[in-house]
């Protein structure tokens, strides 16, 4: 019997980044200028479960991961615009 650990990494990279891209921990100053950087969206702990599960339950390659990772990617950019 094979062990399917090595099947559940890319799914596994993919809810990691999901949860760290809908965690939205960032901090932000009151002084931030409004109208240059575009406003980063906050989740809900039950929403972010609920995604969470969502992305697990998607087929093996899919694109949506891909999408999300680069998703991920322009919300932290969006967070470090206006600082």
């Amino acid at each position: 019997m094979k062990s399917s650990a090595k099947c559940s990494r890319p799914r596994l990279a993919a809810l990691m980044i999901v949860t760290s891209l809908l965690s939205a921990c960032a901090t932000v100053s009151s002084e931030r200028i409004t109208g240059v950087c575009p406003p980063v969206v906050e989740y809900n702990a039950g929403f972010q479960t609920r995604t969470a599960e969502e992305v697990q339950a998607l087929p093996e390659g899919s694109a949506i991961v891909k999408m999300l990772s680069d998703y991920a990617v322009m919300r932290e950019q969006a967070r470090g615009c206006g600082m």
